[in-house]
């Protein structure tokens, strides 16, 4: 299940953030030094449910909660919705070390790309990878993802620019392959 993180989730975000700290750190950003971590605050946790709403409100960005049998196990964004002339936006996801492998994560990937082209009415999707990130390439390349080339030093990740492959995927995709991808992973 998929649904917006709201501040009774903190206590389970808070097991799995924690927990999973070293499996995750190597492809996030740095979180500024005078915020607080909303893995060990609730009121920071508190805080960014309230500003994932303001995103969602006004059509920015869109972020879920992964849920299996109900226990929470990760995320899925579609992050810096552009309109006008663009209609695109980038789906990022991380997924607790204990649930990779189970193939949560490319149901959730299938999910929010149906939400994308068919709810919000984008034209195009982006996912940019570090190279070295296997667990998420697994991921584009079971939805079979375009690649589309590579990035150089595209985002700072861990305090270091990284490289990043891009893989697209557009509506006139989605809609050619809608029912395959439903079939498969919805």
């Amino acid at each position: 299940m998929l649904r917006p993180l709201v501040s009774s989730d903190f206590l389970a975000f808070s097991e799995v953030r924690t927990r999973n700290g070293r499996w995750l750190t190597d492809w996030e950003p740095l979180r500024p030094l005078a915020s607080a971590d909303p893995a060990q605050s609730q009121e920071a946790f508190e805080r960014r449910c309230v500003l994932r709403e303001r995103e969602r409100a006004t059509g920015n960005s869109y972020s879920f909660g992964v849920f299996v049998d109900s226990l929470f196990c990760g995320e899925v964004n579609v992050n810096g919705v552009s309109r006008g002339s663009m209609q695109s936006a980038t789906i990022g996801y991380w997924i607790d070390r204990a649930k990779a492998g189970c193939s949560y994560t490319p149901e959730a990937v299938a999910v929010v790309t149906r939400f994308a082209f068919d709810q919000l009415k984008l034209h195009r999707l982006e996912i940019c990878i570090i190279p070295r990130n296997s667990n998420s390439l697994r991921v584009v390349h079971k939805l079979g993802w375009r690649y589309e080339g590579r990035a150089e030093r595209f985002l700072e990740i861990n305090g270091v620019w990284e490289d990043h492959d891009r893989f697209g995927f557009t509506a006139e995709e989605w809609e050619t392959r809608a029912e395959e991808l439903s079939r498969a992973w919805l």
